[in-house]
This record gives structure tokens, C-alpha cells and sequence, in this order.
């Protein structure tokens, strides 16, 4: 009968009486990445960073009890936070003015130098990464500020270190992501050069390409003329020899063989050719051929020779 209203006023008073718990400081609760520091008249007692329930009372004995009326319990985020600087500038060598961003890690790993050593030591720490950018990377060459920012962010993560430290920081990864010209100006006549210097590169590389074509061809023809020309000048010892063996076994062959030469010869020319009877007088020929002509329909018995005209295009 009692049960349920003995239960509704445990809910109501139990979280009352947990926040009076913690207002006296009887318990704390320690997230993740956090600290929890402690001080009793002025001065730090102690620090408690393990995660989860704690008695303060287990730690410090009786005098937790009067940290909540003559003391103070500070939090301190211990995670890792990271930061970016846009635009630092500076000039290079050259005097060229340029703007620089720089990436870096921080945490907090003493949370007493954290609170006490230092009234703003996130600002401090800011301004010491800045000016030591600065410093570091005034009156470099161009060329070495834009190759060389691996290098160039360790020795700017060494020389912020130290003085970190003593504010209760670690730093960790420091990088020079972005160096950029800020002159408009400036930016204009780099693309313009940069441009011209690239239309000159990809004119040259063509030049270079074609006269190495050029070349493969001219030493390619060289050598295939070469080559025909050796050919050439070999043939008429390879048919002399053929013709040479050919005289020693049969002397008419040869004659054979140099008469069918002779007639692919004339052949291949194109001309025009009159065969004629060898018994035969070529003018005699040539009158009755000019008589048979005029009279075409005398038919002579006699013996006659024709001449004939044979006309072959090749």
C-alpha cells in the first residue's frame, strides 16, 4: 500500500540528495580527456584525471570537506585540439610579400601550468606559433618557402616547444599547409610567365620530336638506299657468274639465253620494230611493198616477201 508513494518520493529525493552529495563534494564524475583540479585557500591540493566515479575523500582525507566552501574544483579539458592560422604574412628573399597558414596540434597535459602559470595560455600559445612563423620563414628564398615546409614546420614545432610547455601544453603536429601570394598583381604576371614558360617547353618538345622523326627517316632511307644500291651492284655479278657457268656446259644455251635477254630488252623499251626476211634486200622489199599498195587488187603467183610491221606496247 505504501510502496508506490515510498517509490515516487525515493525518485524525487534521490536526485536531490545526489546534488547535495556534489555540491559538498562528496563524489565527482571525471569524463573522458578531462581533469579535475582541486584547491583548499588559495592553493592546488591535488588533481584527479582518471575517468569515471571518484571520492574526492579517498584522495585528500577529511579536507575535501571544506573544498566546497574554502576552495574550488576547476575542469580541465585535456583532449587534443587542433588549430589554423590563415594568412600570416611575410616576405621571402625577394621582398616579395606572402601569406602563410599554419596547422597545429595542442593539449593540454599539465592541468596546474595550464590554469595558473598562464592567464590566456591559448592566446599565448597562438601568438608564439605566429611569431615564430614569422621569424622563421622571413627573408627565405622563394624557392626553399615553398619546397622546404616539412623542414621548415619542424623547426618551428622546436622552437615553440619549450615555452608551451611551460603553460601546461604539448604541442604536437605542427604544419605549414599554405603559402600563397597575396599581390593580385603579382599573381597575374607569375600565371602570365608560368604560361609563356609552358607554351615555350610544349614548342620545343614538338621541335625536339620532329627533327628526331626527321632523322629516324633520313637514316632509315640512307639505309634502305644503301641496301638497294648493294643489291644493285650485285646483280651483274651474280648473272655474269650464272652466264659464265652456263658457257662452260653448252655454248648455244648461252647464245640462246643472251638472244631472249636481248628481246625482253627491246621488248621493255616500247619501240618499234621491223622484221624483215634475212635472204631478202631491204629496198626491194620496200618497193614491192609501195607496188602492192598502189594496185591491191593484182594478185601476183610469184614468190613474194611481206614485211611486216609489228608494233608491241608495253
Amino acid at each position: 500500500m505504501y510502496f508506490i508513494p515510498g517509490l515516487i518520493a525515493g525518485l524525487l529525493f534521490l536526485p536531490i540528495l545526489l546534488g547535495l552529495c556534489r555540491l559538498f563534494g562528496i563524489y565527482t564524475v571525471v569524463q573522458e580527456c578531462e581533469a579535475h583540479v582541486f584547491t583548499l585557500f588559495g592553493k592546488v591540493i591535488g588533481t584527479i584525471d582518471v575517468p569515471g566515479l571518484q571520492f574526492p575523500l579517498t584522495h585528500y582525507g577529511a579536507k575535501a570537506m571544506l573544498i566546497p566552501f574554502f576552495g574550488k574544483k576547476y575542469v580541465v579539458n585535456t583532449a587534443l585540439r587542433q588549430h589554423y592560422l590563415r594568412s600570416q604574412m611575410v616576405n621571402s628573399e625577394e621582398g616579395t610579400p606572402m601569406g602563410v597558414g599554419i596547422w597545429y596540434e595542442m593539449q593540454v597535459k599539465n592541468p596546474v601550468s595550464y590554469l595558473f602559470i598562464n592567464a590566456n595560455p591559448d592566446g599565448s600559445l597562438q601568438a608564439n606559433v605566429t611569431s615564430s612563423t614569422i621569424s622563421t620563414l622571413s627573408n627565405l628564398e622563394m624557392e626553399k618557402m615553398l619546397e622546404d615546409r616539412h623542414s621548415l614546420s619542424r623547426t618551428v614545432r622546436q622552437t615553440v616547444s619549450p615555452l608551451s610547455e611551460q603553460w601546461g601544453y604539448q604541442l604536437g603536429s605542427v604544419y605549414i599547409r599554405k603559402v600563397e601570394f597575396t599581390d593580385a598583381h603579382m599573381v597575374q604576371n607569375i600565371t602570365e610567365k608560368v604560361v609563356k614558360r609552358l607554351v615555350q617547353v610544349t614548342s620545343a618538345m614538338k621541335q625536339d620530336g620532329d627533327n628526331r622523326v626527321g632523322l629516324i627517316k633520313s637514316e632509315t632511307a640512307f639505309k634502305v638506299s644503301q641496301k638497294m644500291a648493294e643489291a644493285a651492284a650485285s646483280r651483274p655479278r651474280i648473272v655474269g657468274q650464272a652466264l659464265n657457268e652456263i658457257a662452260k656446259q653448252d655454248s648455244e644455251v648461252l647464245d640462246t639465253v643472251i638472244e631472249v635477254m636481248e628481246v625482253e630488252n627491246l621488248l621493255a623499251s616500247g619501240a618499234i620494230i621491223d622484221i624483215l626476211p634475212n635472204s631478202s634486200n631491204v629496198l626491194i622489199q620496200l618497193g614491192e611493198r609501195t607496188e602492192s599498195a598502189k594496185a591491191p587488187s593484182s594478185n601476183d603467183s610469184s614468190e613474194t616477201v611481206t614485211a611486216v610491221r609489228v608494233q608491241r606496247d608495253r
